[in-house]
């Protein structure tokens, strides 16, 4: 498990070939890269900033990670959030699962990613071509997809 807030862009196939590295309990490994994207609601953002407090993010992360674990049999796992002001076409964040089996690689995934969304301490920014910008928070769809992992075990 291991969790990586920074500045810096990352490579998702590098990433995902060093957590597998000399591994042979891994049968499935599933990945979501989230980037910055230009359009949003017909409005056209420039970029992203994203701001976090140090010590309490990295916590969390790793909080919710650890239940990923308990919850699915995963046998690693990566994630990688960028903070800083982000231009359209960026990588914002990277989840990496890995398990012996598909199903909880990928449920492992979206559930992590169903948290990053709307429970991470990021502070998200919004700014727009117009010069405007808007603080964000999670949507209705996101905190819907979070509740059903109030209701499941998982696997």
């Amino acid at each position: 498990m291991t969790v990586s807030v920074q500045t810096e862009d990352f490579n998702a196939a590098a990433e995902i070939a060093a957590l597998i590295a000399g591994r042979t309990d891994v049968g499935a490994v599933v990945t979501f890269t989230g980037v910055v994207r230009g359009d949003n609601g017909g409005r056209d953002l420039v970029a992203m900033t994203l701001e976090h407090y140090p010590g309490m993010t990295n916590a969390e992360l790793e909080a919710i990670e650890a239940e990923s674990h308990a919850r699915w049999p995963l046998q690693a796992s990566r994630i990688i959030h960028r903070v800083g002001e982000l231009p359209v076409g960026a990588n914002i964040v990277l989840v990496v699962t890995c398990s012996p089996h598909r199903h909880a690689a990928f449920q492992a995934a979206e559930f992590l990613m169903d948290y990053l969304k709307t429970q991470a301490p990021f502070w998200k920014k919004e700014t727009f071509a117009d010069g405007t910008s808007r603080w964000v928070d999670a949507s209705d769809g996101d905190d819907a997809a979070r509740l059903r992992w109030t209701q499941t075990s998982g696997a």
